[in-house]
């Protein structure tokens, strides 16, 4: 059996259009039976006047007594065709018996003008004249029998039906055939998503009708993004196996080897052994930073508490202060993963290297969004500054890493078009302020 999917933009498309195209067609198929009726209505109306005006003007003209100038009229209306009454003070004729019979009671209705008259399955159009002639007064009374002309008429109608008709099936067929080739488009970014999947192709082609443009344009960023991602968790995972694999060697080695373990050797294995589970802590708190929001707009409030509650427990000698301007947007159209990921590492950086204290600073402004941190450590020598950021630079082994933190981070904020700048902090520590474009930069 036939099945139509109702959830199709086509079958909604093509039932929307054939829908509004019966309508049209059929309303106006309407509106032509209730016109051309009323047309020649006012056609036939229209003559019955003009023929009543004329025979009194023939009447005036003639100057004949009444019986003579009813027998004129009697002449004339013979070659008319038309029914005719005429009553001239209390003299009626007629143009025959029966039409009489069917027009004398409108002779004593008052005023002039078109009336319709039903007798069985005729239907009479009558013009009423009231008129004075030779100081006397006068009715006149002109028929003519619109059925047969009803007849025509529905035929007529009856045949523009029939071509309403044929004009609505082409109206449905060229509807298909417009539907079809304005969803060619969908079709072929369906078959660019296959081949997507299959691996045939890298990107969506941005050759689309314009509705389309930001679609496209926001799945192939979806498509860098997770690029992007896959590239920075490959190369964490290279730089965990390479951190890891000295350790692991030596560690390795001396349980292979047949020498006995002493204490020197145990502290050694034990140091080994310790620097492994920091580098799989540092390692796991990254992952725990970025969080499960990719795709989602980050929502600055809720966003950053959550980060700072999460960083007090994972540094409880320290102590996180954050302070957000009241006049702060709380909605910026920046990737909820990736200002977790670049408040994260800051964050991070400062809780390893602060004695006691962090101090994290948001600002929006109409065009930016600015996140400084500051901390109470060491601090770096100003001649290192610049070097910050730089992939693989550690300019202290004390904690274990890949000095890969902040370079990652200048990644993360090159995509949004901003900038980081490192300073001294009021603190005593490092200062990180990094800042991102609201206007005109990257939206998600």
């Amino acid at each position: 059996m036939f099945h139509v999917d109702r959830r199709s933009l086509r079958v909604r498309l093509l039932t929307w259009l054939g829908g509004v195209a019966l309508l049209v067609v059929g309303l106006t198929w309407l509106l032509h039976g209730v016109f051309l009726e009323s047309l020649a209505k006012d056609f036939l109306g229209e003559r019955l006047k003009r023929e009543a005006a004329y025979a009194i003007t023939q009447l005036e003209q003639d100057r004949l007594e009444a019986p003579a100038a009813q027998a004129s009229t009697h002449q004339r209306y013979r070659v008319f065709h038309h029914l005719y009454v005429l009553r001239i003070d209390e003299n009626v004729s007629a143009s025959d018996p029966e039409g009489r019979r069917l027009l004398a009671p409108l002779l004593d209705e008052g005023g002039n003008g078109l009336i319709e008259l039903m007798h069985g399955e005729r239907h009479l159009l009558v013009y009423r004249h009231r008129f004075t002639w030779q100081g006397t007064k006068g009715v006149l009374l002109i028929s003519e029998d619109f059925s047969r002309i009803e007849a025509g008429l529905a035929t007529l109608h009856r045949w523009v039906g029939g071509i309403a008709a044929g004009l609505l099936v082409v109206l449905v067929v060229l509807n298909m055939l417009a539907v079809n080739r304005g969803l060619r488009p969908l079709w072929q970014l369906r078959d660019q998503l296959e081949a997507l999947q299959a691996g045939e192709r890298q990107r969506l082609s941005l050759n689309v009708p314009a509705e389309l443009d930001a679609l496209v344009a926001q799945l192939n960023r979806f498509m860098d993004d997770i690029d992007l991602r896959l590239q920075r968790s490959r190369e964490s995972v290279a730089n965990l196996s390479h951190a890891l694999k000295t350790p692991l060697a030596t560690v390795t080695q001396v349980l292979r080897g047949g020498r006995p373990i002493d204490d020197s050797r145990r502290r050694k294995l034990m140091m080994r052994i310790e620097d492994i589970n920091a580098q799989l802590d540092a390692e796991l708190r990254r992952a725990r930073i970025a969080g499960p929001h990719a795709g989602r707009m980050t929502q600055l409030a809720r966003d950053t508490k959550r980060l700072v509650d999460m960083f007090r427990g994972l540094y409880p000698q320290r102590t996180f202060q954050l302070t957000q301007a009241t006049d702060a947007r709380d909605q910026v159209p920046v990737d909820a993963h990736d200002f977790a990921e670049m408040l994260g590492i800051v964050l991070d950086n400062a809780g390893k290297w602060s004695t006691r204290e962090v101090r994290c600073h948001i600002y929006t402004s109409l065009e930016t969004l600015t996140l400084t941190v500051d901390d109470d450590g060491p601090g770096v020598a100003e001649q290192q500054l610049p070097q910050l950021g730089e992939r693989g630079t550690r300019l202290d082994e004390r904690y274990p890493g890949h000095g890969l933190g902040l370079a990652i981070l200048m990644q993360l904020v090159a995509r949004y078009e901003g900038h980081c700048h490192f300073a001294r902090s009021p603190l005593g520590g490092l200062r990180v302020t990094t800042t991102l474009p609201l206007a005109g930069g990257q939206s998600v």
